[in-house]
């Protein structure tokens, strides 16, 4: 159990209930906002992106944040699950769970664990199925990629819905603002009958 290997793997383990997996980011966000963001749960080890390998290139980020701590994680997701946590440009909250081994592309290979990789010629026995399955592989990809378009269509119309109605609120200040310094709303007041305090 003291093999190198092992302690290697035990150190992994170790890293992955350290670390939350966020997602749902906008392609705003940057490591030290993500950083700022999740600082107040507590130190903020390293910051990993997700690639996105699909054709569009503005979908929500991914990202694996290693905090210091298994507790500070578990925080960051209890708080993610119970109340919307809202980063940097984005009309939806970021969601949180915590990290899986399959989602780190530098995991080492589990002692033990052999894997054996081979080229399947027409010949083979197994070519149908390996082409059937390749076949399945690139019908979920455009599945996959499909519903990614939806949801950024979505995204974009609940951005400008929000855009329009702080828009809207911020004129709304300007104009009773505007009333208030130019003492229309003291006027006002005075006509009828209101006690309106200046704070």
């Amino acid at each position: 159990m003291g093999t190198p290997e092992h302690k290697e793997y035990a150190a992994f383990e170790e890293k992955v209930r350290r670390t939350v997996y966020i997602d749902n980011l906008s392609t705003q966000v940057t490591e030290v906002v993500l950083k700022t963001a999740l600082g107040q749960f507590g130190n903020v080890t390293n910051v990993q992106f997700i690639p996105n390998y699909t054709e569009l290139r503005n979908i929500p980020q991914h990202a694996l944040v290693e905090m210091e701590t298994v507790k500070q994680a578990k925080s960051i997701v209890l708080e993610m699950t119970n109340y919307p946590f809202m980063m940097s440009g984005m009309p939806r909250p970021v969601r949180g769970r915590a990290a899986e081994m399959e989602m780190f592309g530098d995991r080492p290979i589990k002692p033990g664990r052999k894997i054996q990789c081979r080229w399947v010629g027409p010949q083979d026995p197994d070519f149908e199925v390996a082409k059937n399955l390749k076949r399945l592989t690139r019908r979920h990809a455009a599945e996959a990629s499909s519903m990614l378009n939806h949801q950024l269509e979505d995204e974009e119309k609940l951005s400008k819905q929000q855009a329009e109605a702080l828009k809207a609120n911020y004129k709304k200040f300007e104009m009773i603002e505007s009333i208030r310094l130019d003492g229309t709303l003291g006027r006002l007041a005075r006509q009828y009958g209101f006690n309106v305090k200046d704070d």
